[in-house]
């Protein structure tokens, strides 16, 4: 499994620590919630820190200090939603640049570029991303960027990121990693030779179900200063009170990613000898194509599970009778959430290359003990 970062502090410190110094009036040890628009400034055109909060706000810089750090990034980079950050990220694109998709891409992602960035005159692919071969012959003279996602939305495909990182350059691109799934406890992308790492941060960073954001980090000093630039022009940048529930999460990413994969684990062990499951998409499980390059690059397997049953109405029913995991849509909060991928979060992808199969349940697994959820997906699947 990968390793820590070896810079003097632990990760679980970190999360704690980085960009998190009690507050100096008063000593307050969480960091304020600076629930401001615009700031006094001493003199005209001298403003102390920030002039207006869509350009900087301190528990904004917080929070892009700790994930930062958490990444093993310089630069750190904040939005509204994850969407947000990655519209941000390729408003960095020119007509007739290129970008490269994984053919197992979140759905959002697929249609940014092609229902929106498409009509500014940005090309995209798709390609298997786990066929190197094809992954390679893929990258055009005009490939911009690389967006790779792994473990992927839903099948849990896994990437290997330093190798697509090498593709990525050899054709003069940029690789991007939606770390989501994993989260930087999980696996550290720009270690492994990335440049850009991307979140939502409203899943397992925020951890709680309770806020919506997204986030870029780099290494790249012009590219981060192009970003910020872009975070100000744009202004899509999260509130102050979202960021403070986003720091109030991180705090507790490790001890929740344990319990995530300890859930996730078990969970896949039970619907693999289940009978009325056909397959299962889990990374850890024995036999999967992406176990491998999951245990080279990742620290564990993740808190997402999907399986598939053997029809659509079969899914519909099981998803409709659990009572611990909640039918919803997103992931990552501590409360287990159950759905049918097809008609909710990938009905944007139904008619598209990324289309999934209607007989797919996906899991988030929360912290829950594991033997009550096995009992209620028995349940739901009796």
């Amino acid at each position: 499994m990968a390793s820590s970062p070896g810079d003097g502090m632990r990760f679980e410190t970190r999360a704690v620590h980085a960009g998190q110094d009690p507050e100096p009036a008063f000593g307050a040890v969480n960091v304020p919630i600076y629930q401001t628009s615009t700031y006094a400034q001493p003199e005209v055109g001298k403003p102390k820190r920030f002039d207006y909060a869509r350009t900087g706000n301190p528990t904004r810089e917080a929070l892009e200090t700790v994930l930062a750090s958490l990444e093993g990034g310089r630069h750190g980079l904040c939005f509204a939603s994850g969407m947000a950050a990655e519209a941000t990220l390729l408003l960095t694109l020119r007509p007739e640049d290129h970008v490269l998709l994984s053919n197992d891409v979140y759905g959002g992602t697929y249609r940014l570029l092609a229902r929106v960035l498409a009509d500014w005159g940005v090309a995209y692919d798709i390609v298997d991303m786990t066929d190197l071969a094809a992954f390679g012959a893929a990258v055009r003279h005009e490939t911009r960027v690389v967006w790779v996602e792994t473990p992927t939305n839903p099948l849990l495909k896994v990437i290997d990121i330093a190798a697509a990182a090498e593709l990525a350059h050899d054709g003069g691109a940029m690789c991007v990693v939606d770390n989501t799934f994993a989260t930087p406890y999980l696996q550290r992308p720009l270690e492994l030779g990335a440049d850009v790492v991307v979140h939502s941060v409203t899943k397992y960073l925020g951890g709680h179900s309770d806020l919506v954001g997204g986030a870029v980090v780099t290494n790249d000093d012009a590219l981060a200063e192009r970003l910020a630039f872009l975070q100000n022009a744009v202004g899509a940048v999260p509130g102050p009170m979202d960021c403070y529930l986003a720091l109030r999460g991180v705090k507790t990413l490790a001890l929740r990613m344990e319990a995530h994969c300890r859930g996730a684990r078990r969970i896949a062990e039970f619907l693999s000898q289940h009978p009325r499951v056909t397959t299962v998409h889990f990374p850890g499980v024995p036999g999967h194509p992406g176990f491998e390059v999951a245990v080279r690059q990742m620290k564990d397997f993740g808190g997402m599970v999907s399986f598939e049953v053997g029809s659509r109405d079969e899914a519909v029913r099981v998803v409709q009778r659990t009572k611990l995991f909640f039918l919803a849509e997103s992931l990552g909060g501590v409360e287990s959430l159950i759905e049918v991928p097809a008609p909710m979060t990938h009905a944007s992808v139904s008619d598209s290359p990324l289309a999934v199969p209607d007989t797919l349940i996906r899991l988030s697994v929360g912290i829950e003990h594991p033997d009550d959820l096995v009992a209620d997906l028995e349940q739901a699947l009796a």
